[in-house]
């Protein structure tokens, strides 16, 4: 999937990982009690980002995002620095 959207600088741009439906123990949750995963795939880099690629897992700061909805897509842009790590 090729995202729509060309990032400017050292921003990111990225799809939010799916919340989980289920605890660890089989007990599923009900939409209200699901948290917004902080983990996202990258989609696309701008072309001042360091160390950071195409299809790469990252860890961001929660309210650090901006979010944008293209053709059904939703897609978050992150600058660099709001990266906290990727897995």
């Amino acid at each position: 999937m090729s995202a729509p959207i060309k990032p400017l600088a050292a921003r990111v741009v990225a799809v939010r990982e799916q919340a989980q439906t289920k605890t660890a123990s089989g007990i599923y949750l009900p939409d209200t009690a699901k948290e917004k995963p902080v983990m996202a795939t990258v989609q696309a880099v701008g072309p001042d980002v360091k160390g950071i690629k195409k299809g790469d897992r990252i860890v961001y700061k929660e309210y650090a995002t901006t979010e944008l909805k293209v053709d059904g897509t939703e897609y978050l842009i992150i600058n660099e620095e709001d990266i906290l790590a990727t897995v």
